[in-house]
């Protein structure tokens, strides 16, 4: 069965209120030693992300806006995002929104597509209501493939050939090495090994699938073959 993000996340999440300043947070970073939190409204929601990143920025707009290197008036922009989080002082005016969140069922291949599309390293996890109910991190979904080569040959051979497919895996080979799965042996039906083959890519732990299964007889249809 596929792993989902409500499999991996962690659910003891350090989050701060809008109204949090800007030293609590960066004690809750340093104390927790992550480098972000959610924000959340007084109804639980995820309004936004602090990490790091956006402490720096706010610090550094700080002395660019207000310190001794600043700007002639003339040439300092007063106006637009930068100086806003210059003037920043709660998770509010500092955090980056709207977060990129992902909900508990969705797939880790997925949140693992999110992530490397936002390139962030952590999601908040809402739950049903759109509250937040855990935090998945890339280290998280790594987790999926932490599996012993034993483990990963049993799940192909049972659930895969033989609860899936009902197939007679006496003819079936199934070895596993360091992740990458060889199937080899023969079957009846050409499209049952595209299906076996494509079913075990979908297995949490595989790093890659060998295909060397033959097959007695080709039922795919004429433009499928090659």
């Amino acid at each position: 069965m596929p792993v989902n993000v409500k499999d991996v996340m962690t659910q003891r999440v350090i989050s701060v209120g809008e109204d949090a300043c800007f030293k609590d947070i960066a004690a809750l970073l340093v104390t927790h030693a992550v480098s972000a939190v959610p924000v959340l409204d007084s109804d639980g929601h995820v309004t936004g992300v602090v990490s790091e990143a956006d402490l720096l920025h706010g610090e550094e707009g700080r002395e660019r806006f207000h310190g001794a290197s600043r700007p002639p008036p003339q040439t300092r922009p007063d106006q637009g995002p930068e100086a806003d989080r210059a003037r920043g002082k709660v998770a509010r005016e500092l955090m980056t929104a709207p977060a990129v969140t992902v909900s508990m069922d969705v797939s880790v291949a997925a949140a693992g597509r999110l992530m490397e599309h936002h390139g962030v390293k952590r999601l908040p996890v809402l739950d049903g209501h759109g509250r937040l109910a855990g935090i998945v991190s890339r280290h998280d979904l790594l987790k999926v493939f932490v599996r012993s080569d034993r483990d990963i040959e049993r799940e192909v051979r049972v659930e895969v050939l033989v609860r899936s497919l009902w197939m007679n895996t006496s003819r079936v080979q199934v070895a596993v090495q360091d992740g990458v799965v060889t199937l080899s042996g023969r079957m009846i039906l050409r499209r049952d090994v595209q299906i076996a083959v494509w079913m075990t890519r979908q297995v949490n732990g595989v790093v890659e699938v060998v295909d060397e299964l033959v097959w007695d007889r080709d039922d795919t249809p004429a433009g499928e073959r090659g």
